[in-house]
């Protein structure tokens, strides 16, 4: 069973902004939230970095956002330098395309460029866009990320048209790297509901851009 009350869950929180139009004053109110809130992490893209007011947040960023199609050299440095500007954790995108062709070695080897240039105690997520994978290649990049170092699998970049979280995603993200790797479930959560199915299905962690109409539906 998930956790319940909104304190445990909104600790379980990346309260993200990523959408190209973002200002440096979006990114001020987005940490004011936060704090608000008592979410985990702030979530924002690199060219917003460094948070001088994140306090005690945790911050979060991007790399290789939102297509995954950059070489993993680009990755790397993309990373590197959003954690010498200040990031705690760093979500980076697979390249799909690598994946759905069957090459998990290409994708491995992407995921442990980006471990190498960000290393421990940074904390990596691998975004694998699950909703455009069948479940026997979401299998295989998880089990690739494992292979690789990362500390998450995450569902989704929230820009996809194939769409976001889903509990049957997470269901089989769980199964494969549950226990050893964090889960975090992003793209479309909107409701309570929805995002307390994603943890009972298996997710460690949610990337909410509307953190407070989750939350508000959780009692203290």
């Amino acid at each position: 069973m998930s956790p319940r009350t909104r304190p445990e869950v909104a600790r379980l929180v990346d309260h993200t902004l990523l959408k190209p139009e973002a200002t440096t004053a979006d990114v001020a109110a987005l940490v004011a939230d936060a704090r608000e809130l008592g979410v985990l992490a702030v979530c924002v893209s690199p060219n917003m970095l460094p948070l001088t007011d994140a306090g005690d947040l945790v911050v979060a960023t991007v790399a290789g956002f939102p297509s995954g199609k950059h070489t993993s050299a680009v990755k790397a440095a993309e990373a590197a330098a959003a954690v010498q500007a200040g990031a705690h954790e760093v979500d980076m995108v697979i390249d799909v395309g690598a994946a759905l062709a069957g090459d998990v070695d290409a994708v491995r080897d992407d995921i442990a460029a980006v471990r190498t240039a960000a290393p421990s105690p940074t904390v990596l997520k691998v975004i694998v866009e699950s909703a455009a994978l069948p479940d026997e290649v979401l299998v295989a990049v998880c089990r690739a990320a494992e292979d690789a170092g990362a500390d998450f699998v995450k569902t989704s970049t929230g820009f996809h048209p194939a769409g976001g979280a889903t509990v049957h995603a997470v269901e089989v993200m769980h199964a494969t790297v549950g226990g050893r790797l964090g889960i975090k479930a992003s793209g479309g959560i909107r409701t309570t509901e929805v995002a307390l199915a994603l943890l009972d299905a298996g997710a460690t962690r949610l990337g909410l851009s509307g953190s407070a109409a989750v939350l508000g539906g959780l009692t203290d």
